[in-house]
């Protein structure tokens, strides 16, 4: 019951080599790190609050991050910390919308027991609604087009997004500093959707972030994103619509536009995203096409991670075969164990693959683990076309698993299309962890 109570809390606050061709070094924008160091006195916190949650330490802090185009941002800040764990310097920092209710305190004293570590909740990102009423992706798109119409700098969202997480680890460190034996000085910072986009882009800001946990965020490399969308659904996704019903979508040619992607786009800053990474995504996911990361995966520098969810969507909940969702306890056991392993040294498991067609036409993955998983598998979907967004995902019979190379098979599909995975599972102490390969998708025109 207490692993489960974890990972709603989870939920509640947040709710072969592929042929890719890499390139050079990109030159990253400056825009954002020009936001994030302009002067702005607006910053400040104060300690509202502070109880026993079980065991745990709790603390709230009323926070205010920044005044932008003329509102202040206000926050609540929750802070939490289990008896007898010494910090070590580490927080798993999360970034969420709303404003603070007596669950979340109990949520996040769960998790900060699950991960045996200080865990921050940083809600109230963005602030909203703004602008007529405005929220969530209505309220970033307007902020789009008010930098097309300006080409001012800090009119795009994910500025002050993630100018909100960077001055709340200002926050954390000064109160740490008052109230611990040892401050805060390194983050995993974390977020889902958007809190995600924003997890990315303070990563590649802030030299505090040591480890990055993105969640259900498949959009690095927004220009080849686009493409992909139209080509596998015909047109951008329904979910996408506030950006195309503001014509931000399908990309506008200009040098306006390409700067605002490029300003806005992790892809941007992959050079600065060298930190250990676990990128945690869902297989249904409407959002985004099921093969989105493969244009972005390659070229992720340093230590990285990919945790899916089949049969989930954008909130990461399993739906099982008789259509009865289940709880997300693939993802969030998975970035419980890697924030574990983070925190603690423990080393993560090093995973390779390869994916290749087979002599008999069938399509082969060959992947190599150390150390060698507690058992391995496939996941298989298939669908008429390259829209896999209501595809039912289904689990291979087991993969041999014992010394050298884990070798998987799926057949060529007579007509339509097949998309498959490697799943390998884990256990970190009492935790759970799934580590997944690429996905492949094949037949039809996917292999022409």
């Amino acid at each position: 019951m207490k692993k489960h109570l974890a990972l709603l809390a989870l939920l509640a606050l947040l709710v072969p080599t592929l042929g890719f061709a890499r390139e050079a070094a990109p030159e990253v924008p400056q825009k954002l790190a020009e936001y994030l160091a302009a002067a702005d006195e607006a910053a400040k916190w104060e300690l509202v609050g502070h109880q026993k949650i079980g065991t745990c330490d709790f603390w709230q802090l009323s926070f205010t991050s920044q005044e932008w185009q003329g509102f202040r941002w206000e926050h609540d800040l929750l802070i939490f910390r289990p008896a007898d764990v010494p910090t070590d310097g580490k927080v798993l920092l999360l970034n969420d919308g709303g404003r603070f209710r007596a669950e979340r305190a109990i949520y996040g004293a769960t998790l900060a027991n699950l991960v045996k570590a200080p865990v921050a909740v940083l809600l109230g990102v963005p602030m909203q609604p703004l602008f007529g009423n405005k929220t969530e992706d209505h309220l970033i798109a307007e902020t789009f087009i008010r930098y097309l119409e300006t080409e001012d700098g800090s009119w795009p969202l994910l500025f002050p997004m993630v100018k909100s997480v960077v001055r709340s680890m200002d926050a954390i460190q000064e109160f740490s500093a008052a109230h611990w034996d040892k401050p805060a000085e390194a983050f995993i910072v974390g977020g889902a959707s958007k809190r995600g986009w924003t997890a990315w882009l303070t990563t590649a800001s802030d030299p505090r972030v040591s480890a990055v946990v993105p969640m259900v965020i498949d959009l690095l490399n927004i220009p080849q994103q686009v493409p992909l969308q139209i080509s596998r659904f015909g047109e951008p996704s329904e979910s996408i619509k506030p950006y195309t019903e503001r014509d931000l979508v399908p990309l506008q040619d200009t040098p306006q536009a390409r700067n605002l992607w490029k300003m806005v786009d992790p892809w941007s800053y992959r050079s600065q995203l060298s930190m250990p990474k676990m990128v945690v995504l869902a297989n249904n996911d409407p959002y985004w096409t099921t093969d989105a990361l493969n244009l972005y995966w390659d070229d992720l520098p340093g230590d990285k991670y990919i945790s899916y969810s089949p049969n989930a969507g954008h909130n990461l909940v399993e739906i099982g075969p008789d259509g009865v969702p289940g709880l997300p306890l693939r993802a969030f056991n998975s970035i419980a164990a890697f924030v574990r392993c983070h925190i603690t040294g423990k080393p993560m498991p090093k995973l390779t693959w390869r994916h290749e067609d087979a002599e008999d036409g069938s399509y082969r993955i060959r992947i190599t683990a150390d150390p060698a998983p507690a058992e391995a598998h496939l996941w298989i979907a298939t669908s008429p076309n390259q829209d896999f967004r209501g595809a039912r995902w289904e689990k291979s019979a087991p993969l041999e698993t014992g010394e050298g190379e884990i070798t998987g098979l799926v057949a060529k599909p007579p007509d339509g299309y097949v998309a498959f995975y490697a799943d390998l599972g884990y256990q970190i102490d009492e935790l759970p962890l799934r580590l997944c390969t690429q996905l492949r998708l094949g037949g039809g025109r996917a292999d022409e």
